[in-house]
């Protein structure tokens, strides 16, 4: 049995916490949770933000998992002591700082990955010195005469010593080779080819000389893994640009600490960023978004950084495939993009986007998720509709594909690149269409090659295609056909049975890659003969009610206090599809959730189905063996095409009389009152309806009014005989 203190320190770390811990019962570990105190108020009240009895819990723990910590100032720090320990010569010292000197903890671990946003995916981890560097504590105002004969400068002197601060930045054989070490075998162990130092050694030259030569020294005895020095600016840049290039980066301590906090914003902030703390002792884990007092128990905070450091605990402590299901969770939760916190552009709280991650463990989805990205000026500047985006969209839909991008680029490479590395960055399936032709605005091999780092190969059967082609219909081959028999290394040639142009597919980091020529009677057939089936996933239950008579804005308030009230997890849209109202709720309760009746109430005065189909397409059925009249006296509306031929023989027919206030004709303004009276088995019923007189579209209006009064008629009628005692 694993025992993991729980310190929940300050601010928003008690939040987080609260979130974040029932995952611990959920995954039925073999661990034991046991909560100390620590941080602020600890500091106020005993001045010591550490307590003893707090690190005597450390001892007996096989892992810390913190919140957050609050810091301040030296000032600051004094005159929030209560007023029995002030004047006493207190000195405040970062909790965090205790933890990693006392434990000697000497690598803070920040993994960054791809969650979300318009890039190409990406996998890197900061790992950053602990105990030296600028951090190291020798930090003082003032340059004692000790220190004088190299501590020198000319603003010094026109300053004097005391009107100076010195930091040292101290770096020993001892602290680089152990972190060195560890960089390395974190590569090793997780899949990095990578590990890159980032110093100044162009500037801090005998220091980073110093460094450097212990780097090489180590990174020797890991022949398998790439190694090599850049500047601290450059690593930055290139963090920015391209963090798929790195594995491991490795720094002293304030460098490490500015590239992870980097690392963090290009991951998606500091609300997603985890981090541990380790060394050859008790270990420590903690989302590095800070205490944010100012947020502190309003429900704000994101908690995915606490559930990805819980991730790095169990991990630690031997849990992979729980930790693997928690990493899996958030990615789940961030992608589905419906309950999440302010900082990732969601309106959800703390508690919510909690509660889905925790769904998100219990109901894992296998859910495939595909990009469409067409290629051509023509699409762009609107000379040629395109409808490729809709059919293939259709087809991804159908073979089980969530598509979540369509995006049209034009014919530059520069724009191609950055549109596959968005396609990327959010599918495991992209289909690019366009842009294999033979002339020179055709760059589509290029960009994706370009984007996945892949040199361009001629394939001779290829080109043998392209030219039987050609001849076979009397053309002439041309130096320019060549390009079209070029592809990216590794591909798979897809044949064309239609034109000259061969796509292709590629393979890249679990992702699928199809290429497809532009014309639709080629790319077609060729995405049917190549699209991979997306597995079989089980979606959370959908509620859906398709209603006439309201739109979107009656309703939404309504809806959404019901699901309020009820305390449940739920995901409502809304779909405006003249004349109609679909009001879809996903939820991710089983069985009947506590909404429903609350939902169902409000909605069944307009409800027309529960399954999409509209009132006209269910009225022949419902009509059928019966005798009906049709009174109506609204011209041009063809209402008696929605019904089936009476049924001979009915002695009593269904009776139906429909009118409006005005032609269904311009000028098109104002409102159109409808009314419909039926009279069916001795039962009368009236239904009124005004709806704006908006176009000619109206008439489509009063046709699914009037299959829907006799729809509800004929339902009510039929409820009243099933009611009548036998």
């Amino acid at each position: 049995m694993k025992k993991i203190l729980v310190l929940p320190g300050d601010g928003i770390g008690r939040d987080v916490c609260d979130a974040a811990l029932p995952v611990f019962d959920l995954l039925q570990l073999p661990v034991e949770l046991h909560f100390g105190d620590i941080g602020w108020e600890c500091w106020r009240r005993g001045g010591d933000p550490v307590p003893e009895e707090t690190w005597r819990q450390i001892e007996r723990s096989d892992a810390v998992l913190l919140g957050a910590i609050t810091s301040k100032g030296k000032l600051e720090a004094e005159q929030e002591l209560i007023p029995e320990l002030q004047g006493k010569g207190l000195k405040y010292v970062s909790p965090v700082i205790q933890l990693r000197q006392r434990l000697e903890l000497f690598a803070n671990v920040r993994p960054a990955r791809h969650l979300t946003g318009a890039r190409k995916p990406f996998h890197c981890v900061v790992i950053r010195e602990n105990t030296e560097g600028l951090y190291a504590g020798m930090d003082r105002k003032g340059i004692p005469a000790s220190m004088s004969d190299w501590v020198r400068h000319p603003n010094i002197d026109r300053s004097g010593p005391d009107e100076a601060a010195i930091s040292v930045r101290l770096q020993t054989r001892f602290g680089l080779e152990r972190l060195f070490r560890y960089a390395f075998d974190y590569a090793r162990d997780n899949g990095l080819d990578r590990v890159t130092f980032a110093d100044k050694p162009n500037v801090l030259r005998d220091s980073g000389q110093f460094a450097a030569d212990i780097f090489h020294a180590i990174a020797a005895g890991y022949p398998g893994i790439g190694a090599d020095i850049q500047n601290v600016d450059a690593v930055a840049l290139w963090l920015v640009r391209r963090p798929e290039s790195f594995g491991v980066i490795v720094a002293e301590n304030m460098y490490g600490d500015i590239l992870s906090d980097l690392a963090a914003g290009v991951m998606g902030g500091l609300g997603v960023a985890p981090s541990a703390n380790v060394g050859n002792r008790v270990c420590y884990f903690e989302p590095v978004h800070g205490s944010a007092p100012a947020m502190a128990g309003k429900d704000k905070a994101n908690p995915a950084a606490m559930f990805l450091s819980i991730a790095l605990l169990l991990r630690h402590l031997g849990f992979d495939e729980a930790a693997a299901r928690i990493d899996a969770a958030v990615s789940q939760t961030i992608r589905a993009g419906r309950a999440l916190t302010y900082d990732l552009g969601g309106n959800a709280g703390t508690a919510e986007m909690a509660r889905a991650i925790l769904q998100a463990l219990r109901r894992p989805q296998a859910l495939k998720r595909a990009s469409i990205l067409c290629i051509g000026d023509e699409l762009l500047n609107g000379s040629v509709v395109n409808s490729n985006a809709a059919e293939i969209g259709k087809r991804l839909s159908a073979a089980g594909y969530a598509v979540g991008l369509q995006l049209s680029s034009p014919d530059q490479l520069p724009a191609i690149r950055a549109a596959l590395d968005q396609c990327l960055g959010q599918s495991d399936l992209v289909v690019v269409n366009g842009g294999l032709g033979p002339t020179s605005d055709d760059l589509t091999r290029d960009g994706v090659a370009a984007a996945l780092g892949l040199p361009l190969h001629f394939d001779a059967g290829s080109m043998a295609h392209i030219e039987q082609r050609l001849t076979g219909f009397g053309l002439a081959v041309n130096p320019q056909n060549r390009r079209q028999a070029m592809f990216p290394e590794g591909a798979a040639i897809l044949p064309n049975a239609n034109g000259t142009a061969p796509g292709f597919a590629l393979d890249w980091q679990d992702r699928r890659i199809l290429v497809l020529p532009g014309p639709p009677r080629e790319c077609l057939p060729m995405l049917d003969a190549s699209l991979p089936p997306a597995p079989a996933r089980q979606d959370a239950p959908v509620r859906r009610w398709l209603l006439l008579g309201v739109i979107e804005a009656d309703i939404a308030d309504a809806v959404e206090a019901c699901l309020r009230d009820a305390g449940q997890e739920a995901a409502v849209s809304y779909l405006w599809r003249y004349p109609h109202v679909e009001v879809s709720i996903r939820h991710d309760d089983d069985g009947e959730p506590a909404w429903l009746d609350a939902v169902e109430t409000l909605l069944r005065p307009h409800l027309v189905s529960r399954d999409g189909a509209s009132a006209a397409s269910q009225l022949a059925s419902a009509l059928a063996g019966r005798a009906w009249l049709l009174d109506s006296g609204i011209a041009d509306a063809n209402l008696g095409g929605l019904l089936p031929a009476p049924a001979a023989g009915d002695a009593d027919p269904v009776r139906i009389r429909i009118d409006a206030s005005r032609e269904l004709a311009p000028p098109w303004q104002g409102v159109l009152s409808l009314s419909c009276q039926i009279d069916n088995g001795g039962q009368r019923n009236s239904y009124r309806l005004d709806v704006p007189h908006r176009g000619a579209e109206v008439a489509d209006y009063v046709r699914e009014f009037f299959a829907w009064s006799l729809l509800r008629s004929l339902n009510e009628a039929h409820s009243h005989t099933e009611s009548e005692p036998a």
